[in-house]
């Protein structure tokens, strides 16, 4: 398999014609990742009411295969459960990693990234959104524990 043969038309529709959500005023909070291998950066920013995620925004410079997790992510994100967010990005680990299935329902068009599996150098870039939505949930009950903790 070629390089090049990773980028599908549908990957590239999917990360040509993303929304751009831009950046959040007043999230509870944020997180910034960037792949060492690829210079690939994203920076999120999330709010989260009573366990379910209720805005999302994103600044993103990265490759086709990290544009297009990203732009799966910020048009499927709000409204989501904190926990089936988790699991998504499980399964993204687990389809790149250990030849899991690739996510399903809402989230199914991260599908077109299972190719990925075979280049070991893209899988931090394909999945740089998941660790830094996952990081800023961290930080969130971090922030929410501190407070019950008074």
């Amino acid at each position: 398999m070629e390089l090049s043969d990773l980028y599908s038309q549908k990957i590239l529709d999917l990360a040509g014609n993303a929304q751009q959500p831009g950046r959040l005023v007043e999230a509870d909070a944020s997180s910034r990742k960037v792949s060492r291998v690829c210079g690939s950066v994203i920076e999120v920013d999330l709010t989260v009411r009573d366990g379910v995620i209720a805005d999302y925004g994103h600044e993103i410079s990265a490759c086709a295969l990290g544009q297009t997790s990203a732009a799966v992510v910020a048009r499927e994100i709000v409204g989501t459960p904190v926990a089936e967010f988790r699991q998504v990005r499980e399964q993204m680990h687990a389809m790149l990693k250990e030849n899991g299935a690739p996510p399903s329902g809402k989230w199914g068009d991260l599908r077109y990234l299972e190719p990925v599996r075979e280049y070991r150098a893209r899988h931090v870039s394909t999945l740089l959104v998941f660790d830094a939505v996952a990081d800023a949930l961290e930080k969130i009950e971090s922030n929410q524990a501190v407070a019950a903790a008074g």
